[in-house]
């Protein structure tokens, strides 16, 4: 069917306004508006013919919503006002009825119900544009900042502020810190047992009174002005080992940020100070939402620095056999019994890459081992009542002990980080 019999057939159905007269051959031209076809295709059927064909004031199929693309990007402006963003999508809930009478009209005319572009598809870009020449900012389909719904049922504009992401890296230079708050297993964090304080946590709610997350997170919620934060990091050491040397990669999130642009160099001093030496943040830089993933992906090699107690003198040619021993073995590790409550039971094959120790005295070394990510590095050395083998115990003969862990680097560095897609600009 030819275009002018086609909105001849349109027109005859009933009043139409322009725009959802023109949405009929959206997919038959570029370049050009749906109001702009409609008017096209009216003024050519009165050219053509005696008919008059002006456009319908009460228009049957939007019942006038298309009028209203203007007062909508307002409305929408309007409910962002005081949140900080770059990118935004525009959403449009159309009322039942409407969609029916646009489905109808395609019926009518014998089109296909997906012919041409849906009212829903023109609402979005035509308020689209106007709010984004409202704001300043530019549409993005994929994870805008904002994302704002308009209810043509309602007049209600709803607005889905996106998270914002800051990328950095943590040492944490005190032990007995968790990576992320810790609750009380007794009182289920609550601070409550039986009506009563806690007594497992004198009433705090939390097993550990600080955490890396508790001391990062607070000066970053308060300059982005959101809601909530939480911390992401790549992999955790153990509540009592340090993480020292080069730091671990992590990814704060903030939900519903009033503000993005923020000047990192001086968040990474204000998170510095926060800490109180206890925890050092380094590296800071904005991120997107992919580094999320990455981060937690990130299963880096790692090097650690262990001082081992013996339970019986160790000979210096002994210590260094056990040592040459495991220098690039491959270790089979049951899950530990300290992590069994929280791990799934399984046997895990890890390589040591590299170790390295001195013995300071008969009973007592030091070790550094650069090893696989998940090797558990204190069962290597005291295996675990033979849960990992091979293990430094095993290989002397002796029990030994890991009595301070620190962690020196998480292999990668920053380079699988710094990647356009993950960091903003």
């Amino acid at each position: 069917m030819d275009v002018l019999s086609l909105a001849r057939r349109a027109l005859e159905t009933g009043p139409l306004c322009d725009p959802c007269l023109g949405r009929l051959v959206a997919d038959r031209s570029f370049g050009l508006t749906n109001r702009d076809r409609g008017n096209g295709l009216r003024t050519a059927l009165a050219l053509a013919d005696d008919d008059d064909f002006e456009a319908g004031e009460d228009c049957w199929v939007c019942e006038g919503a298309c009028e209203r693309f203007d007062w909508w990007a307002k409305q929408a402006a309007s409910a962002v006002r005081g949140y900080q963003f770059e990118s935004y999508q525009i959403g449009t809930r159309v009322p039942p009825l409407i969609e029916e009478n646009d489905r109808l009209l395609r019926e009518d005319v014998g089109l296909d119900p997906e012919a041409g572009e849906l009212l829903k598809s023109e609402y979005n870009r035509e308020v689209g544009k106007r709010f984004g020449q409202e704001t300043g900012t530019e549409v993005d389909f994929g994870r805008p900042d904002v994302l704002v719904l308009c209810d043509l049922a309602t007049d209600e504009v709803e607005v889905q502020v996106n998270s914002a992401f800051v990328y950095g890296r943590y040492r944490k230079l005190e032990r007995n810190i968790p990576q992320t708050e810790w609750p009380c297993r007794e009182c289920n964090g609550t601070g409550i047992n039986r009506d009563e304080e806690c007594s497992g946590c004198d009433g705090t709610g939390y097993r550990y009174d600080e955490s890396v997350e508790q001391l990062s997170v607070p000066p970053v919620l308060e300059a982005m002005n959101g809601e909530a934060g939480t911390f992401h990091g790549a992999g955790r050491e153990d509540v009592d080992a340090k993480m020292v040397g080069t730091g671990r990669p992590f990814v704060i999130e903030i939900d519903e940020p009033r503000k993005r642009d923020v000047d990192t160099d001086a968040l990474e001093a204000e998170i510095n100070e926060f800490a109180d030496g206890k925890v050092e943040v380094e590296g800071l830089r904005l991120a997107t939402h992919e580094m999320v993933e990455r981060v937690k992906e990130h299963d880096a090699s790692k090097t650690y620095r262990m001082d081992v107690d013996f339970d019986t003198a160790v000979k210096a040619e002994e210590f260094e056999a056990a040592l040459d021993a495991l220098d690039g073995a491959t270790i089979e590790q049951d899950t530990p019994q300290r992590v069994s409550h929280r791990r799934a039971a399984k046997t895990r094959i890890r390589e040591v890459y590299d170790i390295s120790g001195e013995l300071e005295r008969e009973t007592t070394a030091t070790i550094e081992v650069h090893g696989e990510g998940g090797l558990y590095v204190k069962e290597l050395v005291s295996s675990d009542e033979g849960r990992t083998e091979p293990s430094l115990a095993g290989e002397l003969g002796v029990g030994a002990e890991v009595t301070a862990l620190d962690v020196l680097r998480v292999e990668g560095e920053d380079e699988p980080f710094v990647k356009p897609e993950y960091v903003r600009e």
